[in-house]
Formats: C-alpha cells, structure tokens, sequence
C-alpha cells in the first residue's frame, strides 16, 4: 500500500490493529457459542467480552514481539489475550484451527472492503449520469480506429461507460456474496473438535454465511473471483481514462481534466496542462489488474491446505481493494469536473468536408437502384478527394457535381442525407435503455 494513493476509510480496513479485532470477535463469539452448547465454561466468554467492553488499545508490538518468538501468528495473538484476561482465555480457540480464524478475518476485510467499494462506484455513476444527462444532446464526432467515423453525442459516450460501471456494480454484488463466507470447521474441516452450530453462529453475527465445505480454508476459487471483478474494473476505470486522455490531446481537445488554480504542468514548460490524473489512472489499474494472476494461482492448494497463498494475499488483498478505492474516487472528480468543449467537438465534426455522413449516402444509392459496389465505388472516390484535401473540398459538393451520383439521386435528395439530426435522432431511446425513461 502506497500513502500516496489510499484514503482513510478503506486503508483502515487492513491495518493490523483492525485484522486483530476481527480475529478478537471471531474467537470470542465462538467461545460464546461453545459455551451455550456446554464445551466450555459459560463465563468464559464472559470474560473476554467483559474486557472488550473497556476498549483496550491493541499492542501491536507486543504481539510482533511475541510473533518473533513463536514463529506464529495466531499463537502470538492468542498469547497476548491470554495475557490481557486471565485464565478464561484458555478457553479461546476450541476445536479451531488458525486459518479458521485468517480466513473468516479475510472474508470480513473483503466483504467491508466491498461496501466502500460499491458506495464508490455509486458515486462515480451519479457523475456519469449528470454529466451524461448535461451533454445528452451535444454532437461530437465518434470515432474507430482513432479515425472520424460518424456522429454520435458526447452524452452518448458518457451513458456507455455508465453501462459498463453499472454492469461493473453488479459484478462486485456478486463477488461480494462469493466471498463473504466463513469457516469454523477445525483442523481438516470435519467439524470433529468444533461442532457446525458455532460456525453458524459467528457467520450469522459477522454478517457472512458458512462455507459449503472448507478443507482446512475457504476455497480461493472464491477469492479469484472476487480479484478478477477488481481487475475488471479497473479496466473500465483505464477505460474512460484513455478517452479522457485522447480527448485532451491538443489537436482535439474536445474535453479536458479540470486545471486548477496555481496547478502546474510542467517544470520546464509553463504553458503546460497535461492529463496528469488520468495518466495516473492508467498506471493504477495495471495494479489492480496485477492481482488477479496470483488471485487464480492461488486456487490450487496441496491436499487440503498448504500456505503457499497466504504470502500472496497479505499482498493483494490490501493493495489491491485500496488502490481500486483511490482509483474510483480520483476518477469520479475528474469525471465530476471535466472541461468539456461543444464548440470545438462540433469543428472537429465539421473538419473533414461531411465525410461522416457518407453511409447514408451509400445506402440511398442503393435503395435507389445502384448496386453496393457501384455505391461504394461512386462515393468512396469522392471521399477520397475530400481525405486528400484534408476536408477543404466539400463531399456534398463532389457528389453533386458527380453526373452518376445525380444520375441515381438528384442534388436536393443527396443534400438531406448530409442532415446532423438523422444520426442523433435515437437518443432519447438509448438513454432510456440506460436510465430509465425519462420524466
């Protein structure tokens, strides 16, 4: 994890002193548990929430010290507890097996990991959507390849990523309920020192389900799950971030990241504005996206456990829910404050003498009577005059003065297929596909 980029909130989530009260809560509700059902003092749980209650601090060096001893720790900890209240704590731990504990403590982490998440991609559709919503109606050039294709609105644009995030939104619900489980089963998972009612309770008061069957852990088939939704969205996130960039290169600047107040650009050049945030947004998601490998490696485990995953998680699971936190929030304000440039993207439309209105003359030709290859041949080499003058002569103007274009549609009707509105006119249906009707 990089201070640089985390915010509080999530990086709260995977500081140890948060992992060690989880690994608290889970062993004293199971002590709890034990104890209704009679293998254990029924005090004895009392004991440990009774110094819960006085919201100890918790010693981390003091348990890394003791770790350093132990080589374990899981003994550290319980040996710490031990330390704090008194004989009852012998009691912790009953029938389980360390990754009992680790791994109900993971699905925690990442299940609350996945709420910040989720109320960060709601923030993020809730700009796409205004911003969509504002420029619903404002023409903009689409392009593929990089090439001018035909118009689309730059609404349009933004309504597609808010799709792809909303898609993205319902994937992390998934992954979330993948990944929210929880094992108490003992050392091979069989439940013979530790009976199923306890694992159901500590699921049912950490807000997680039993696991179907844990070996000696949860399955990481779940875990690759849940980092190849992460990696997805970074994607998108790189996604919308790429277009941001094209959009602000200076021979199109159709769109800009916010620039402000006493922002610099460049150290040597003062005239600078550079997509800085955006670019920043590219790197995040290739580490995101870093995790999911090592995620699906890690499914494959000896027997019923080994401990070759455990190294890789205490690195993923962090860095990767607080990076793609950042990453969800830097994009939202850039989303939230984008420059956006009508003027310019209705110049950069017109630039290239109605090439992007040459389909439709294709297709009239054709319902005219002239065969496609014909079509295509009467109106590509007219475009290819306009390519050639790099939008100085005008399409419209060639084909009319073409005598086997007019021979099949006369000037006025060759005139009407060159109208902006045709290609905007289904917008109002596809942000109804999006957002719902509109009022």
């Amino acid at each position: 994890m990089v201070p640089r980029y985390s915010r509080p909130a999530m990086t709260a989530l995977w500081e140890p002193e948060a992992r060690y009260r989880i690994w608290f809560e889970i062993e004293a509700l199971a002590t709890q548990k034990l104890g209704e059902l009679g293998v254990v003092p029924a005090g004895a749980a009392e004991a440990l929430w009774s110094w819960w209650r006085t919201d100890p601090a918790i010693d981390v060096p003091a348990i890394d010290a003791i770790e350093a001893v132990t080589k374990h720790d899981v003994i550290a900890f319980l040996t710490w507890v031990a330390e704090q209240v008194g004989d009852d704590a012998r009691f912790m731990h009953q029938g389980m097996t360390s990754s009992d504990v680790l791994d109900t403590t993971l699905a925690v982490q990442l299940a609350r990991s996945a709420d910040l998440l989720l109320a960060d991609l709601d923030a993020l559709l809730a700009a796409l959507e205004r911003r969509a919503q504002e420029h619903r109606y404002t023409p903009t050039i689409g392009r593929s390849h990089g090439i001018h294709a035909e118009p689309v609105t730059f609404g349009l644009k933004l309504a597609g990523y808010h799709a792809e995030f909303a898609r993205n939104r319902a994937r992390l619900v998934a992954a979330r309920a993948e990944i929210a489980t929880c094992a108490i089963s003992g050392a091979v998972g069989t439940f013979a020192n530790v009976a199923p009612e306890v694992e159901e309770f500590v699921a049912d008061q950490l807000g997680l389900v039993p696991e179907t069957v844990s070996t000696q852990v949860i399955p990481r088939d779940r875990h690759a799950m849940f980092f190849a939704v992460l990696g997805v969205i970074a994607s998108s996130i790189e996604r919308l971030a790429i277009e941001v960039r094209h959009l602000q290169r200076t021979e199109v600047l159709e769109a800009e990241e916010y620039f402000s107040p006493g922002q610099k650009g460049s150290s040597a050049m003062p005239h600078k504005r550079n997509p800085v945030l955006t670019e920043n947004l590219t790197g995040l998601a290739r580490m995101v996206r870093s995790a999911t490998i090592p995620a699906m490696e890690n499914v494959a485990l000896w027997h019923e456990r080994d401990i070759s995953h455990s190294s890789v998680e205490r690195f993923i699971g962090p860095d990767a829910c607080i990076t793609l936190d950042f990453a969800l929030g830097r994009l939202t304000g850039v989303v939230d404050k984008l420059v956006i440039y009508p003027d310019r993207m209705q110049a950069n439309l017109d630039r290239m003498g109605g090439l992007v209105h040459s389909q439709r003359v294709l297709l009239a030709l054709t319902q005219a009577g002239v065969s496609r290859e014909d079509s295509y041949r009467l109106v590509q080499r007219n475009a290819m005059k306009v390519w050639e003058s790099d939008g100085k002569l005008s399409l419209l103007n060639l084909l009319q003065a073409d005598p086997e274009v007019t021979a099949a549609l006369p000037a006025a009707q060759l005139a009407e297929k060159f109208d902006l509105d045709y290609h905007l006119r289904q917008v109002d249906t596809i942000f109804d596909r999006v957002f719902g009707p509109s009022a």
